[in-house]
């Protein structure tokens, strides 16, 4: 019994220090700090910061696309996106999955070439994964040419016309 009392009232007087220290001055006459709310960005922020893309060599520091309607250029972007998988999360057409639809006009993170390539090299969060360790940037800016021919007379092997 002496041992049930014992720890009841150990238990009760900790429990009164918790209690009565709740809301009281910090020890030291300290004061709180105060709770500041802040935005963290979460992933790539959209597209490049300046013109210099991530994963290219000091002699390819452009954002230029060097295949702009470069028809074979995107033709062999259309076989890395079916040789990649791309189509597993964006639609056999590029036309959304479960990743978003690329034949769209609205973009999320920019439609500018050197968005896209940014994307594709970086990731996004929610999903898209970084291409840059698996890809050259010869390949990424072939996967952007076929991006950009889709919904064009350009877009190799178009899905059929209803």
């Amino acid at each position: 019994m002496r041992r049930h009392s014992a720890w009841s009232i150990l238990v009760l007087s900790s429990l009164s220090l918790v209690v009565g220290s709740c809301g009281a001055t910090p020890p030291s006459g300290g004061t709180t700090a105060p709770v500041t709310l802040a935005a963290t960005a979460v992933g790539p922020i959209p597209g490049p910061a300046t013109d210099r893309v991530p994963g290219l060599r000091a002699d390819e520091l452009s954002a230029d696309n060097p295949y702009v309607d470069d028809r074979t250029a995107a033709a062999e972007g259309r076989q890395l996106f079916v040789r990649f998988n791309c189509s597993g999360c964006h639609g056999g057409r590029a036309g959304g999955g479960m990743g978003p639809s690329l034949r769209d006009v609205d973009w999320i993170y920019g439609k500018r070439d050197a968005q896209v390539y940014s994307s594709i090299a970086e990731g996004r969060a929610h999903g898209m994964p970084s291409w840059q360790p698996r890809l050259t940037a010869d390949q990424i800016w072939k996967l952007v040419a076929y991006i950009k021919a889709l919904r064009t007379s350009h877009e190799p092997q178009p899905p059929p016309t209803e």
